[in-house]
């Protein structure tokens, strides 16, 4: 049986969804708003569902995926996805308890308060990394 769950909480839609402002302008993500990363490990194809705290959309592009523990998985998709950058959340359907490369993403939008299923997009790999302090790496 499929399952639809929203990745990233917000109080409008019950911890589910994020809701957009209507004017997505000021949302917009640019390089600046992805992080630097190091890269702690191999690629995975996939990430157990039960683990995963929050999504962090980074660009049209980069979805983080902090999970319990600590743990953040970064995963660039195949394509760039439209409106992504804008809306700031996602929402999939899946019968596995894992999410994984290829599944398709769906940007969820916010229209006149009624969030839809937007483009859909399909993931990349899940690559493990850490975020990198900035101020920390120039002393």
């Amino acid at each position: 049986m499929p399952r639809t769950l929203p990745l990233i909480a917000s109080a409008l839609a019950l911890a589910l969804a994020a809701c957009a402002p209507m004017d997505g302008s000021a949302n917009r993500a640019d390089a600046s708003d992805v992080p630097p990363v190091r890269v702690l490990g191999e690629p995975q194809s996939c990430i157990p569902l039960a683990s995963i705290r929050q999504t962090v959309v980074r660009s049209d592009e980069v979805i983080d995926f902090e999970m319990r523990g600590g743990d953040v998985y970064r995963n660039t998709l195949a394509d760039r996805c439209p409106s992504l950058d804008l809306q700031r959340s996602i929402t999939y359907d899946t019968s596995l308890n894992q999410l994984c490369r290829p599944e398709i993403i769906y940007v969820l939008e916010n229209f006149a308060g009624q969030l839809q299923r937007g483009p859909g997009c399909a993931l990349g790999n899940f690559v493990p990394v850490e975020y990198i302090d900035e101020d920390k790496a120039e002393d």
